[in-house]
């Protein structure tokens, strides 16, 4: 047999070891492909659970803006009994009108945060709070703060 049809055995042994590694290459690239499919459901499981925080971020920032609202609420009206007989009538109702302006303001705010929140998240979980009842939860916040601003303007805030 001639040297040129014979293969020698280097020739045999790189021939084997190039199939052992094509061998390595192929399990190799299935590990990676299902390392990229789980990295990629994590990535986006990752990104549904933010979405879900940011929900409930902004419910506790609405929540934050009622309890706000409610304190000047209440603030607005005690300063009425608070400061009578020791400062004039005005200042007891220009600083009961600011307190309840504000908390109007404050009730107006939280709808406006809720509903108006920017770039929209991703599709979350949770459940948003419908904002019909927003609406009508701080509307009826707003006329209790209107009718304890009349309170302040038209009832009586001094002594006798």
């Amino acid at each position: 047999m001639p040297a040129e049809t014979t293969p020698d055995r280097h020739t045999e042994l790189a021939a084997q070891r190039t199939a052992e590694a094509a061998e390595r290459t192929r399990e190799t690239a299935v590990r990676t492909t299902v390392a990229a499919q789980r990295t990629e459901a994590s990535a986006d499981r990752r990104t549904e659970l933010a979405a879900n925080r940011t929900v409930l971020a902004a419910e506790r920032t609405y929540a934050a803006w009622v309890r706000t609202g409610l304190a000047a609420l209440a603030s607005g009206i005690g300063a009425k009994k608070l400061l009578e007989g020791v400062v004039p009538d005005w200042m007891i109702v220009s600083t009961g009108s600011i307190l309840v302006f504000f908390s109007a303001f404050c009730f107006a705010a939280a709808v406006w945060r809720q509903l108006f929140t920017g770039s929209q998240p991703p599709q979350p979980d949770v459940k948003r709070i419908p904002p019909i009842l927003l609406v009508i939860f701080n509307g009826f916040l707003a006329l209790v703060a209107l009718a304890a601003l009349l309170s302040i303007w038209f009832g009586r805030t001094g002594g006798d």
